[in-house]
């Protein structure tokens, strides 16, 4: 019997053939947290009696929940994590670099194939780049800081296949908010989730990510891409594609449920409150005040993204009863739109921008509601509060 890419990963991992539903532990490649989470994860390791990590090089921290600290407490978990990290050489990325789900893939850390665990739960982002990634719990991960490994039982996996050409106007967020309507919020718990079809080699990397990044939202496990020609277009910025190990699934492989997306007709998508899987036609709420819009986030805050949304933007100015708040994913991101002119464009039309990382997508700083108020947000939650 075939293989899935999720039962590949796992299998060389563990070093043994493992299928869905087989309980193993494995070896792992690249583990992070950040300052929402980091300092549960060192409280853990030292509460296991940790004194050194199995590998500092496969470790790292990054500060972008709370960039810059807004508060005494936050920076005093800052504090814990800046010594921890010194002390046993992890990599940090500090306040203003960005934020997690970008910078990983865009310091060229991970390699098709990884096993990756982040103390975040929208770690499977990472999947776009053809490799298994998961959000653990900050006890598990410092587990996996002291030993190198973590248990796992191997997921079942759903293969979701795009088919068509996404009209004008259409967008890969839109193809992300189509597959959880579809699938709905509790849709592919512990589910690994394959992706292909005609319609994904058409669709960037940016909006890869995107997509990826939404797998959380209907109970995934992980998220595993095809690798193709645009997958390793990318990764050659950071290495020579000769040293790439994709994985692909068997022509045999047994998949528990596979989803097929017909994109020729999808319109503009966006989710209502207060679930992920409340998405309707934008036509529907057309029309509706809003007091507050957020572009950004580890789901939208990408070049691309922001390349469109400036488009929009151009040569117009934001309505004076709303606030547009804008926070490039990575400060490479923010240069680069420098670069461009994109920048300007925002200033000029009235959009408050940030230094690049969360944001206010968390809810606690740089653009917190009020009660009662409306936001439009790219974000991949719109939970009350978010």
């Amino acid at each position: 019997m075939g293989q899935t890419i999720a039962e590949k990963i796992l299998s060389a991992h563990a070093g043994k053939n493992v299928s869905a539903g087989d309980i193993c532990i494995a070896a792992v490649d690249f583990l992070m947290a950040q300052d929402g989470t980091a300092p549960l994860v060192i409280k853990a390791f030292e509460q296991l009696g940790g004194k050194q990590i199995f590998d500092s090089s496969k470790v790292c921290f990054v500060f972008d929940h709370n960039s810059p600290s807004p508060n005494m407490g936050v920076s005093a978990l800052h504090k814990l994590m800046r010594t921890f990290a010194i002390r046993h050489g992890i990599q940090r990325m500090e306040i203003g670099e960005g934020v997690c789900h970008i910078l990983l893939p865009e310091r060229g850390l991970l390699r098709p194939g990884n096993l990756v665990l982040g103390a975040d739960s929208h770690t499977p982002t990472y999947g776009a780049l053809n490799l298994m990634s998961c959000g653990v719990g900050s006890t598990d991960l410092a587990i996996a800081m002291l030993t190198g490994k973590q248990w796992f039982k191997v997921p079942g996996t759903t293969k979701v296949m795009f088919s068509g050409k996404l009209p004008r106007g259409v967008f890969a967020k839109d193809l992300g908010l189509l597959m959880v309507g579809t699938l709905k919020a509790s849709g592919a718990i512990y589910q690994s989730l394959e992706f292909g079809g005609d319609a994904f080699s058409t669709i960037s990397m940016d909006g890869r990510f995107t997509i990826a990044n939404l797998v959380t939202e209907v109970g995934g496990k992980t998220c595993i891409m095809e690798y193709d020609t645009q997958t390793e277009k990318y990764l050659s910025q950071f290495a020579s594609p000769s040293t790439f190990r994709p994985v692909s699934a068997d022509k045999d492989a047994v998949y528990q449920h596979t989803v097929e997306l017909d994109i020729d007709r999808i319109e503009p998508l966006v989710a209502q409150p207060h679930t992920v899987d409340n998405v309707v036609p934008v036509r529907d709420v057309a029309g509706t005040n809003i007091n507050q819009a957020f572009i950004g986030t580890c789901t939208n805050g990408r070049f691309e993204d922001l390349k469109i949304a400036a488009s929009i933007l151009k040569g117009r100015k934001v309505h004076p009863d709303v606030r547009v708040i804008v926070t490039p994913g990575t400060r490479k991101i923010y240069f680069e739109c420098l670069k461009e002119g994109i920048m300007e464009i925002f200033l000029a039309s009235g959009c408050c921008v940030t230094n690049p990382g969360c944001g206010p997508c968390v809810g606690t700083h740089q653009g917190v509601p009020s009660d009662g108020e409306v936001v439009i947000s790219t974000a991949n939650r719109n939970f009350k509060g978010r």
